[in-house]
């Protein structure tokens, strides 16, 4: 007997936490409203005293939920970011340093939390040496993370553009009290950083993300130098760096006289247009591979949009596609995916070229590029979308829906919202009604999927209450365990025009029991705010 009893109270352990988690949360929340409350009140009548007697008692025992709280559920990373946020929102920034070092002391695995807290120190407590301390800490955990190098370096980048400031400052009112390095000030820390940075992530996308960090600063010039000799000393066996240095070609400034009139602005433009070319042939020349190819294509064609002047630049395109064979558009697409029939790339940049051009080979090169590429692969998905944009201009609508049918038969799917405006604009409500239908058991299925058609719905002259139901109560059965939003709005449906107000109190209880996780406090929160009349 004892034991059958243990078993049921270990049963029911975690139903008793969730409702000890919902208890926390609504107190926590009703006092964040009385906050809120008073803070409305003081600005009505223009009063500002009495805080220590007033809002702080509130707030430090908001604190002290919050404690108790992430002491409970320590792996709750978004409960953490709440008490975050609610010593930011309500002063208690001198709070905020604990709760980070309390979390990063759980959490040392997620490089944004170690971001974060380095950020708060810099941003709102002003003190550059904790945040490059945490960075330094965050490089111990991860030490071949790009995102913590590039905020890292930014970091020292703004620590040193606040120290030119000072200086400048100083100097304006004639003040000499503080000597300032001036290898420091020339963003030496930030040269640090990146040699150390470049010496465990040998790529160039890092290289240049981290280039374009030191450009946002006007005092970079020497740093930028240095980055460049070193993505060109270092990275040519990479597309990316090419592609890069053919662009700046593009971006760089011109003469001043020449600029002040149309035609000199537009001979401008074309000699930057020739410039960027010769970097691409020599590329091209240097390292034949596709990705490079493929980046050379993409920028004549970029620029063949922009309707360039540069006479050149257009034939370029079809001499890069075709390798010399002009005969048509047809010949032409296929002579560029020759070399790489199975790229989706290479396949979705010659057919955008002959939709352009407005060939009438385009539909059976979509059907060719299809057989080549592997249909069951992620990246095909642009192939798609390009055939669907080209059927609904230039083909019937019989033969537009044939190719939405083909393309919900092939993985991914991620064109049932559009099937459904294109349904809606072709036939109206009851074809876009008979659409979803056939379409509610293809998975995969997106949340945008549901939301569109509820929108639909919305918008004829009558909406059925029994219709909407029926797509919220659908679009739950795939979301309904991890979208706070979508029981949210279901509720505020049935708060509405055309709902039931009695169905709130059972949709807020079937939301509290199927909700997991984080999920679970958003919706509290926002419940709690919508009751209260403040969403």
């Amino acid at each position: 007997m004892a034991e059958i009893v243990q078993h049921r109270i270990e049963e029911r352990i975690p139903e008793l936490e969730q409702l000890e988690r919902v208890g926390l949360f609504t107190k926590k929340e009703y006092e964040i409203n009385v906050l809120e409350l008073i803070k409305k009140r003081r600005a009505h009548i223009h009063y500002q005293f009495k805080k220590e007697e007033i809002e702080f008692p509130v707030i430090h025992r908001i604190n002290s939920v919050f404690r108790r709280a992430t002491n409970k559920w320590k792996d709750d990373v978004q409960l953490w970011l709440s008490h975050v946020a609610f010593c930011k929102k309500w002063a208690t920034k001198g709070q905020i340093s604990k709760v980070f070092s309390a979390m990063l002391a759980i959490h040392p695995d997620k490089p944004a939390l170690w971001i974060m807290a380095a950020k708060n120190e810099l941003e709102d407590r002003n003190s550059s040496e904790s945040a490059r301390h945490l960075f330094l800490r965050a490089l111990r955990f991860h030490p071949d993370n790009k995102k913590v190098y590039q905020e890292y370096f930014r970091m020292e980048l703004l620590h040193c553009e606040k120290l030119r400031k000072q200086k400048k400052e100083l100097e304006k009112a004639e003040m000499d009290l503080v000597s300032f390095s001036p290898e420091i000030l020339s963003g030496k820390l930030a040269e640090v950083v990146y040699r150390d940075a470049t010496g465990k992530i040998k790529e160039a996308e890092f290289v240049i993300s981290l280039l374009n960090i030191a450009a946002i600063f006007d005092f970079t010039k020497e740093l930028q130098d240095f980055i460049l000799q070193d993505l060109q000393a270092n990275y040519t066996e990479d597309s990316l760096t090419w592609d890069f240095m053919a662009k700046r070609e593009l971006e760089a400034p011109g003469a001043g006289e020449e600029l002040q009139t149309a035609k000199g602005r537009a001979s401008d433009i074309n000699r930057r247009e020739e410039r960027c070319c010769q970097v691409y042939e020599e590329a091209v020349k240097s390292l034949s591979t596709e990705p490079m190819w493929t980046c050379y294509v993409a920028f004549c064609l970029e620029r063949l949009k922009r309707k360039t002047n540069v006479q050149e630049l257009k034939e370029k395109l079809q001499i890069l596609l075709s390798s010399g064979d002009v005969e048509g558009a047809a010949s032409v697409a296929m002579a560029a995916t020759q070399r790489y029939s199975q790229s989706v790339s290479v396949w979705s940049l010659s057919l955008r070229t002959l939709m352009q051009l407005g060939s009438g080979d385009v539909g059976r090169l979509f059907q060719e590029a299809l057989t080549h590429v592997n249909p069951k692969v992620h990246r095909t998905l642009p192939l798609w979308q390009l055939q669907v944009q080209w059927s609904v201009a230039n083909q019937s609508p019989e033969e537009t829906e044939a190719v939405f049918k083909v393309v919900h038969l092939n993985p991914p799917d991620s064109m049932k919202e559009r099937y459904l405006d294109w349904s809606y604009s072709t036939g109206g409500y009851k074809k876009c009604r008979k659409t979803f239908t056939s379409l509610q058991e293809n998975r995969p299925l997106s949340k945008a999927f549901f939301t569109r058609m509820i929108e639909i719905e919305k918008e004829q002259e009558t909406p059925k209450m029994n219709n909407l139901r029926d797509y919220y109560e659908r679009a739950l059965q795939e979301f309904g365990t991890s979208d706070d939003d979508l029981w949210l709005h279901y509720i505020q449906e049935e708060l509405g025009a055309f709902g039931q107000p009695e169905n709130c109190g059972k949709i807020h209880w079937r939301a509290m029991k199927f909700l997991e996780g984080e999920s679970v406090e958003r919706f509290t929160s926002k419940y709690t705010l919508l009751q209260t009349g403040h969403l």
